[in-house]
């Protein structure tokens, strides 16, 4: 029972001096550590460390809405030879029919285009036909207006020819 006794009170008196020593040594090196840093937002005079972590960070842009001026081509065409082909410009869409490997092109679609404002798919828009364009085109759809759908990279709609309707989808390029 005295060597309990003895070895709590040389306990104590290690704790008693170990303790104020410690808390100068957590004081210490936590105002070393505060002093090294600076508070977000803000940063050191001259560090290289700090320019090129800021450079490694890409910046991230807002997605954009897509962009469907050009040329665009039927894939699902049942004959390699003869297909439908859009071009978007400005506010125009104009689609044609194409045969002999594209050295016949007779209009189908002349009409309104509204570009995406936005990225939300799919993108819808009616286009209004311009009967001033398509009146002496004798395979023109004869439609005043005609639905179109964006979506995975696709444009597609509506054709109708010989009584037959045929879904057209079209791809840049």
């Amino acid at each position: 029972m005295l060597r309990i006794r003895q070895w709590a009170a040389t306990m104590d008196l290690i704790m008693n001096k170990l303790t104020p020593f410690t808390l100068a040594i957590t004081i210490t090196a936590a105002l070393a550590l505060t002093a090294c840093s600076t508070t977000p937002g803000t940063a050191p005079a001259s560090s290289s460390h700090s320019k090129s972590s800021s450079a490694a960070e890409p910046t991230k842009e807002a997605p954009k809405a897509p962009d469907l001026t050009g040329t665009w081509k039927q894939t699902n065409s049942a004959a390699a030879d003869s297909y439908q082909e859009a071009e978007i410009s400005g506010d125009v869409i104009t689609i044609n029919w194409v045969s002999d490997n594209g050295d016949t092109k007779s209009i189908y679609w002349v009409g309104s285009f509204a570009a995406p404002t936005d990225v939300s798919m799919p993108y819808k828009w009616t286009s209004t036909r311009d009967q001033d364009a398509t009146a002496s085109a004798m395979l023109a759809s004869q439609d005043a207006t005609k639905e179109f759908t964006f979506q995975d990279d696709t444009i597609s709609y509506s054709a109708s020819a010989l009584g037959t309707t045929t879904t057209i989808k079209l791809k840049k390029g």
